[in-house]
């Protein structure tokens, strides 16, 4: 048992800590879903500047 009471705020600002993780690891995947989607494509080139080295 705990010294001391965790306070009601606490728990509820833990809820919604763990929620905003959440959705936001999601967000996270979603983008890295979606790049590799359109990196794996068949159609998918590098633009044409930076496929023949020049700078």
């Amino acid at each position: 048992m705990a010294l001391n009471k965790e306070h009601e705020l606490h728990q509820r600002r833990k809820g919604r800590n763990v929620g905003l993780g959440l959705v936001l690891g999601g967000f996270v995947v979603l983008v890295l879903v979606l790049t590799m989607v359109k990196v794996t494509s068949n159609g998918f080139q590098f633009p044409s500047e930076l496929s023949q080295g020049n700078n």
